[in-house]
């Protein structure tokens, strides 16, 4: 293939930076990235936006290299044989290789009531309309979490330190990503923090009012802010491009992250499912999903076949407000353990994870700032002269 090959990345989130600077790293390459925000959301820290402790920003311009053209706009359609994404507006980007990981957001509840009463934290938008409503309730009005996985845990938490009264609707069980073990220090934290936790049967909302959610037994829980954590969902632009996806809307892809349909375009991050291997949502997933599918298109365009991608798992670590957290370790297949760890050293844990995560896309930026040189996607070696 000539040289000047053109690959365009949709979506800025850490799958998709991850790619765009890896592959800005090759001579021949013209990498654009297109992202619907002129700045990166560090969405691992959307629950401290809430309360105030982070705004959960970084600019693009500490985490893309200078040779990543950055495209503020909306993938509104892919058509693969023209090799052509449409973006919302009308304006259109020709490719050569198209990367993609546009991510997921809040899932929309299928609950009556939920749409329309309930703030949702899994987005940035979200996440501020969140902290307007919070700041516009007294502080003693009870605040009602629905969903029990980290994202629940972790804004439950965050908001009952700040002294809020926060009920935590499980619809099932605590954590239930975590090991068994894994849940007790978390339910101890709650508690010390005064959070209220309904879990077990009959705890799943069926209706959401204006200040209460009414469970699946009856009950009715008051509060003046609902707080919906329950699920995610994936855009919906594989499919509307006729692209094969899942039940849930993610692009299907093989082992090496290459699209089922079509051998152009590889996939990042929560918007996609390998084929037999289903990959639990998240950053940790995203960032090697993102070197991985970098790789895949570099072997391409060297005329190499594309390794399948390997996956290794260290953990989850959840912050239960500013001071204490639990890390839940697991086997590097993401099959959890009973090992964890709690308390004011897991804490720490969690806060060096989302700065080192942080930290290797600055690393990445700078290798894309420089002297683009030639690269096969088989890992690091001397450079070759571009």
């Amino acid at each position: 293939m000539s040289e000047n090959i053109q690959v365009v990345v949709l979506g800025g989130g850490y799958g998709g930076v991850k790619a765009a600077n890896r592959l800005a790293r090759r001579a021949g390459l013209s990498v654009t990235l297109v992202n619907p925000r002129p700045d990166f959301v560090e969405r691992i820290r959307l629950h401290q936006l809430v309360t105030g402790s982070d705004d959960a920003v970084e600019s693009f311009g500490e985490l893309l290299g200078r040779n990543v053209r950055l495209v503020v706009g909306t993938a509104t359609l892919i058509e693969p044989v023209e090799r052509r994404v449409t973006l919302a507006g009308g304006d259109t980007l020709a490719y050569d290789y198209l990367v993609y990981a546009v991510g997921s957001g809040a899932s929309a509840p299928d609950v009556p009531g939920a749409a329309e009463f309930a703030h949702m934290v899994a987005d940035l938008d979200g996440a501020r309309r969140l902290r307007e409503a919070l700041a516009d309730t007294p502080s003693t009005a009870p605040v009602t979490v629905v969903g029990a996985g980290l994202t629940g845990v972790e804004t439950a938490a965050e908001l009952a330190e700040t002294g809020r009264l926060v009920t935590l609707v499980c619809g099932g069980v605590l954590g239930p990503s975590l090991h068994a073990r894994g849940r007790r220090p978390v339910a101890r934290r709650l508690a010390a923090l005064g959070v209220r936790v309904l879990e077990g049967p009959g705890t799943r909302v069926t209706e959401v009012t204006r200040d209460a959610v009414r469970l699946e037994d009856g009950r009715d829980v008051a509060g003046a802010v609902t707080v919906w954590t329950a699920g995610f969902r994936v855009p919906g632009l594989a499919a509307y491009s006729g692209l094969t996806t899942d039940a849930h809307g993610r692009l299907v892809t093989d082992p090496t992250l290459t699209s089922v349909d079509d051998d152009r375009i590889v996939a990042a991050g929560d918007a996609s499912v390998i084929t037999g291997r289903p990959v639990r949502m998240s950053c940790q997933a995203a960032v090697q999903l993102g070197t991985g599918a970098a790789g895949t298109i570099l072997r391409r365009i060297t005329g190499k076949s594309p390794s399948p991608v390997r996956l290794l798992f260290a953990g989850q670590c959840l912050s239960l407000g500013r001071e204490e957290g639990v890390t839940q370790f697991s086997y590097l297949d993401d099959r959890v353990n009973a090992l964890h760890l709690s308390g004011r050293p897991a804490a720490g844990v969690k806060e060096i994870a989302c700065r080192s995560t942080l930290r290797q896309l600055v690393s990445g930026a700078r290798k894309a700032s420089s002297r683009p040189v030639r690269d096969d996607g088989l890992g690091p070696r001397r450079n070759v002269p571009a």
